[in-house]
């Protein structure tokens, strides 16, 4: 049976107009977004007790008093999309600092507080827009090379990006470490029963080539034997301080054995059978399950009934296919790789925010 289209009636046509508008436009979100990220107002906000008005603004950012009246429609777009809240019991509005927002002060003294001011300007930089105004051409071309890197002749995150512009790759690589270890200090409360027993660890490092959690790890767990494995790179600028044993290799033909294998926000940067060769490495370095072996996986798990998550883990999937040659995978993907790596069971212990942490079984 032919499915027909239904002709909508006046009253969803028009809503249907107002939707199109917000689609076609919801790019200035993050233009304004950007905007008050390079003008410090989150952090002018913050120094002035957590609330302030568009006057008050004005004043402690030094901007010229005649845009005052464009800063406060600057601010209530910006409240209406979840970046500030606002009091409205005064004729201006005053701003406040809000969960969003408060990732984006600078200059907070607390261990779960990351940064995230070099992701914004990273995603929202001319580099990551460049590449996806051009997703129509790419995807008329037979080929599978990202965006990014087809526009640029660069891959994000290598080397090849910081010889083509090293203040825009030290920016990406800020990002990717604000992305990758914010909430390590409470991953290491929320998770704690999953290295009970635990002996030995090998931590593989990911794209930021940043070994925080492995440090937060052996702080939490000073009995277990940590190994590290890193590239060339990297590897040489870490003290040798004997808390973590550092080993110089590529996961894709070894990683050092140990009762349990860790991987952090580092398979979404890689294709399905990228995976797969990945977690084989993971599993030979393991012993069998009876033994305590296991790979510990935590990454983004696309969730179809996550509500507002749902959007989020939709975005970044898109993001990394323009930018990368990673993505984002639901359970169902991800337990296609994991019996297709030779694993024979697995366990998705619980939602973290947008991601989710596996236990993965010999």
């Amino acid at each position: 049976m032919t499915a027909q289209t239904v002709v909508p009636t006046d009253a969803e046509l028009l809503q249907a107009q107002a939707d199109l508008w917000r689609h076609s436009l919801y790019y200035l979100t993050p233009m304004a977004l950007r905007c008050a990220v390079e003008l410090g107002i989150p952090t002018a906000i913050h120094r002035l007790g957590g609330a302030a008005s568009p006057t008050g603004l004005i004043t402690a950012l030094s901007l010229p008093s005649a845009k005052l009246p464009f800063l406060r429609r600057l601010m209530r777009l910006l409240a209406a999309s979840g970046v500030f809240t606002v009091d409205k019991s005064t004729e201006e509005g005053v701003y406040c600092i809000n969960p969003v927002s408060y990732l984006l002060v600078d200059g907070i003294p607390d261990e779960v507080h990351i940064n995230h001011t070099s992701f914004v300007l990273t995603t929202t930089s001319t580099r990551y827009i460049d590449a996806a105004m051009g997703l129509a051409d790419w995807f008329k071309k037979d080929v599978v090379t990202p965006p990014f890197e087809e526009l640029h002749g660069a891959t994000l995150f290598h080397e090849s990006m910081e010889s083509l512009d090293a203040d825009y790759h030290k920016m990406a690589n800020e990002a990717l470490e604000a992305h990758d270890n914010f909430g390590v200090p409470i991953a290491m409360r929320e998770f704690r029963d999953i290295f009970k027993g635990i002996q030995s660890t090998t931590c593989c490092w990911g794209a930021s080539g940043d070994d925080t959690f492995a440090r937060a790890l052996v702080k939490a767990f000073p009995h277990i034997k940590c190994t590290v494995l890193a590239n060339p790179k990297t590897i040489s600028s870490k003290p040798g301080d004997g808390t973590i044993n550092y080993v110089q290799d590529d996961m894709f033909n070894f990683i050092p054995p140990a009762q349990t294998v860790v991987l952090k926000l580092m398979l979404h940067h890689w294709t399905d059978e990228d995976c797969v060769k990945i977690l084989a490495q993971c599993r030979k370095a393991i012993p069998s399950r009876k033994d305590g072996g296991k790979v510990i996986i935590g990454d983004i798990v696309i969730d179809y009934s996550a509500g507002p998550l749902l959007e989020a883990q939709l975005l970044m999937d898109v993001a990394m296919m323009t930018m990368t040659k990673g993505r984002q995978r639901d359970e169902k993907e991800w337990r296609e790789i994991f019996m297709k790596a030779g694993f024979s069971d697995y366990k998705l212990l619980k939602k973290f925010g947008a991601r989710g942490v596996f236990e993965v079984y010999p």
